[in-house]
């Protein structure tokens, strides 16, 4: 009996600790939180969106009202501030939240299009120019950096992103949080980020947006999970639920991804939030009505709900019928009011409202120009056959296209708060900087589609086109026109910024016919023909490949996009950037990507019965890190300084790099790794390490890479993180495909 009692004492004991270990580490916050009402705990954890069904409001009371009553935790604006602070029972700030992607009032080239710089320390600055931008309009809080691995093309959220490899991906996922978050939160020119989407969102099935996921835990820990883990390890103060299911659950209702593994095993201690009513969408994926959803998000470790009311509409029913704790939604109202502390919200309210700070940094002269050296250092040159670029500044230039003289297209997606009177088009910026020393004419040429919704996707419903056969055949012979009297044609093809982003996936990622159809004109015309792609995914241009004479890829660009891309193709700066997603040949091949498993049956030439395509190569168009430059580069051979290596050693693998051209030029020099033999089949080939270097011609430089035995750890089947001994390729090179390779063994 008394060994009976000591247990049950230790096991209070025990309550009582794990109730203590959930006090925060802010008094101020325990101190608020035992003054709150039910009510005003369920309302911080309501963002924006009104109050359900709770019948302490009346109906037909606006936001204002609802936040004078305590029951909005997060929305956007002054008068909701001063209502919250000044008109509210507690005076809680609001936290306040804006999809700021890639840049605020400066918008910068679209984050897929950043990522080909392989630039970390630019895309930090990218981000802290957006940090103080969006800081003095209100904002606090980003919804941003989303660092979801990619290797669809077809999913329109890929632009957003960072392409298909994760080791890439963390770095730019760290530089995002430095960026954003600067070294203190409370100071009034920093803002929170948000990790999204947790997780595999980029995995959607047939690149179909809001589509299923299903893996194995191995490739989510290898190659899924490593970005958003390297973006909390930065300290990230939030993250964001993804759509899809992880194992089959909902991520918004999965306690293994929130709790066991976002904060138990990472470690992680900011609030999580959902994306736009992950929390009804539940319901449709069959888990229960809003009540039951609501209850399962809390649980999971969900702690802030997006539009969707499902928390302050139900949960204090759930809390009734015993189905929620109070505890529960204690800690989820306590880790939002940790974020409000950490951001300096209850000390300085009206910090992010400075209209002063605003006119002195929106869109400055130093903003404008690093977002066109980001413009130019985006580019990717695909193609540049007997060196037609750089354009000459003389005689004639055609600029021809739908995408030419298209200000709001520049912008790419999640640009809402640009303002399209200071976007610079790519006509505009060929004009800009050939001066009067060429002549520049211009011509649309065609619509970007013919067909009827896509041409009018987004439009508002009195600003719909419709296209007869006869303006298109207009368009087409002012375009002829116009080449006829060109030494050289600038064809601005590609994508509307409508067709990429959320909501955008495309089954067909080639040019649409009208847009070939005009490419094809300016083709038949025998001059030389530069395709300028303006987009916001990987395009399929295996036949503008064969038949143009050069091609740039340069994305969404962005406000400064036209005088950006025209120092480029003028030669004002040499291209250097590398994709960070593979181009297909064409859409029966994704997904596609460099760091494929093996198969037991490669592609060879002496058999039939090997994994291969009958139509086409398995290779890509362009592969991964792959991207030409107005200047040539040389390796030597891949020097190793060991073979034979033991776990303690270190291996430096460098090869020296000499420009062989006329134009002083960049070079991202790539590492890979292979580990051919190991418990688990292992990819092809691993991106490990890169350095960009810059060589003016005839210059040499040589560039060590220090490889550990931490450069050859993976998951295997029990998710251990280790590596084992055994022999390691080693590949060097300018992208990854064309490398040099050395061999090593490592022991234990």
């Amino acid at each position: 009996m008394a060994l009976k009692k000591i247990l049950v004492l230790f096991l209070i004991f025990l309550s009582g600790f794990a109730v203590a270990q959930t006090k925060s580490r802010i008094p101020e916050v325990e101190e608020l939180l035992s003054k709150m009402t039910l009510e005003e705990k369920l309302g911080q954890l309501n963002l924006s969106s009104g109050v359900g069904d709770l019948k302490v409001v009346t109906a037909g009371e606006g936001p204002i009202e609802y936040i004078k009553q305590g029951l909005i935790g997060a929305s956007g604006g002054y008068e909701s501030q001063k209502a919250a602070v000044n008109d509210s029972r507690l005076g809680i700030p609001l936290i306040s939240g804006r999809d700021v992607i890639h840049g605020y009032k400066t918008t910068f080239p679209i984050p897929l299009a950043m990522t080909c710089m392989w630039d970390v320390d630019r895309i930090e600055k990218m981000a802290r120019i957006s940090a103080i931008e969006a800081s003095a309009g209100g904002i606090s809080w980003t919804y941003s950096p989303m660092v979801d691995i990619t290797r669809d093309p077809r999913w329109g959220r890929v632009a957003e992103g960072a392409g298909e490899d994760p080791y890439l991906g963390s770095k730019i996922a760290r530089a995002y949080v430095r960026g954003y978050q600067g070294d203190d939160l409370s100071k009034e020119n920093t803002i929170m980020a948000c990790v999204k989407h947790f997780a595999l969102y980029g995995a959607a099935e047939a690149g179909r947006d809001y589509n299923t996921v299903d893996m194995s835990r191995i490739s989510m820990f290898q190659n899924y999970l490593p970005t958003y883990k390297a973006a909390f390890e930065e300290g990230a103060g939030s993250a964001m639920t993804s759509f899809n299911v992880i194992d089959m659950v909902p991520a918004t209702g999965n306690k293994w991804l929130m709790t066991d593994l976002l904060r138990d095993q990472w470690g992680f201690d900011g609030f999580v939030v959902t994306d736009y009513t992950a929390i009804n969408e539940m319901i449709n994926h069959g888990l229960g009505d809003l009540q039951t959803v609501a209850v399962k998000a809390l649980k999971a470790g969900v702690d802030m709900d997006m539009v969707g009311q499902g928390y302050i509409g139900t949960l204090g029913k759930s809390l009734k019928e015993g189905k929620v704790t109070e505890a529960e939604i204690d800690q989820a109202c306590r880790r939002v009011l940790e974020a409000k502390y950490k951001l300096g919200l209850f000390d300085k309210p009206f910090q992010y409202f400075d209209e002063e700070r605003a006119e002195e940094v929106w869109l400055s002269e130093e903003h404008q120009a690093y977002a066109r050296e980001l413009a130019a250092r985006s580019c990717v040159l695909l193609k540049n056959q007997n060196n037609v670029l750089p354009l000459k500044r003389e005689g004639t230039i055609g600029v021809i296209g739908p995408l030419a003289k298209s200000k709001d297209d520049m912008l790419g997606t999640w640009a809402a708060t640009s303002d399209t009177t200071d976007i610079v088009t790519i006509v505009d910026g060929i004009r800009n900087v050939a001066g009067d020393k060429a002549e520049v004419l211009y011509a649309k040429g065609a619509y970007y589609t013919e067909d009827p919704f896509l041409m009018n996707r987004k439009r508002a419903k009195d600003d719909q086109i419709s296209v007869s056969p006869e303006d298109s055949k207009r368009l087409l012979e002012e375009a002829s026109e116009v080449a006829q009297k060109s030494d050289v044609i600038v064809a601005v093809l590609g994508e509307p910024r409508s067709w990429s982003g959320e909501a955008s996936s495309r089954a067909d990622i080639s040019l649409p016919e009208s847009q070939k159809r005009l490419l094809r004109r300016l083709i038949e015309t025998g001059k030389p023909v530069v395709l300028v792609l303006s987009n916001g995914r990987p395009l399929t241009l295996s036949w503008e490949n064969e038949n143009v004479a050069a091609m740039l890829e340069t994305w969404h660009a962005g406000v400064q996009a036209g005088n950006g891309i025209a120092d480029v193709l003028f030669g004002k700066y040499n291209p250097a950037g590398k994709l960070t997603m593979t181009f297909p040949r064409e859409v029966g091949q994704i997904p596609l990507y460099y760091n494929h498993n093996r198969t037991g049956r490669p592609e060879t030439e002496s058999s039939n019965f090997t994994s291969r395509y009958l139509d086409v190569p398995n290779s890509p168009l362009f592969p991964f890190g792959y991207g030409l430059s107005y200047t040539t580069f040389k390796y030597s051979e891949l020097r190793l300084n060991k073979k034979e290596l033991k776990a303690d050693e270190s291996l430096t693998a460098s090869v020296t790099v000499t420009n062989t051209g006329k134009y002083k030029g960049e070079e991202v020099v790539q590492l890979y790794i292979n580990d051919p033999v190991a418990s688990v089949s292992r990819p092809v080939k691993e991106l490990k390490g890169f350095e960009k270097i810059e060589l003016q011609p005839g210059e040499s430089k040589q560039v060590e890479f220090n490889i550990s035995t931490e450069d050859l750890k993976f998951y295997n089947s029990a998710l251990k993180y280790d590596w084992e001994p055994g022999d390691f390729n080693i590949y060097v090179g300018t992208n990854s495909s064309e490398l040099q390779s050395g061999k090593v063994n490592w022991q234990l």
